[in-house]
């Protein structure tokens, strides 16, 4: 059970650019109010990556187009926290698995957890069952194929998992892109694409469906 309100906390690191896709995070939280009964802060918080703040908040998302380059207070926080049981999604805007967000990031990873810590993740993981069912793993995003990035289509996740649990899910995908919108034109499309966004956060916070 969820001790406190759920927040959607976003990661301000020293390098890149982080403030990204800024429509995204409201249109998470309306599916959140529209598919489950969680409670929830209506506004996004930007938490510093330096900050002692961020052992409030069991899940977090990070994202951006250029270098990821954690200073050492940064460092050690994620790898603390990461390690302690909380959650961190990092989308890469770039869709690129050779972009130098997603290098720089993988590096990251191995500097803090080891070379081989970021795996990918099958496609049944229950990441992909924890409310909505996705059995092909994770949906494909349309900014995989529109010619910028690497323009393909990435059939897969990554993960640092700690204690056979997911600590940092990263995905080349753009998600965040693909969520940037305003929750009032879901009614368009045919099928809303943010339900994986549900399932990420369901997950994170340990909620089975």
């Amino acid at each position: 059970m969820l001790k406190n309100k759920f927040t959607f906390a976003r990661l301000k690191y020293s390098s890149g650019d982080w403030d990204t896709d800024q429509r995204m995070p409201a249109n998470i939280l309306n599916s959140i109010l529209e598919y489950t009964t969680i409670p929830f802060d209506p506004a996004e918080k930007v938490i510093d990556l330096g900050s002692p703040d961020i052992f409030n908040y069991p899940f977090c998302y990070l994202s951006g187009h250029k270098l990821v380059q954690f200073n050492k207070q940064e460092g050690a926080n994620f790898k603390k926290y990461v390690e302690n049981g909380g959650f961190v999604f990092v989308d890469d805007c770039n869709h690129d698995i050779d972009g130098l967000f997603s290098k720089s990031f993988e590096a990251q990873m191995a500097s803090l957890f080891g070379p081989q810590a970021l795996k990918k993740i099958a496609n049944n993981h229950p990441i992909y069952t924890s409310f909505f069912k996705f059995e092909k793993g994770p949906p494909t995003t349309s900014f995989e194929l529109n010619g910028w990035g690497d323009d393909l289509v990435h059939d897969y996740l990554k993960a640092v998992q700690i204690n056979n649990r997911i600590g940092v899910l990263f995905s080349n995908k753009d998600y965040g892109c693909e969520w940037d919108y305003d929750f009032r034109n879901k009614r368009f499309l045919s099928e809303d694409n943010t339900k994986f966004g549900v399932n990420i956060i369901l997950y994170a916070l340990g909620i089975n469906a």
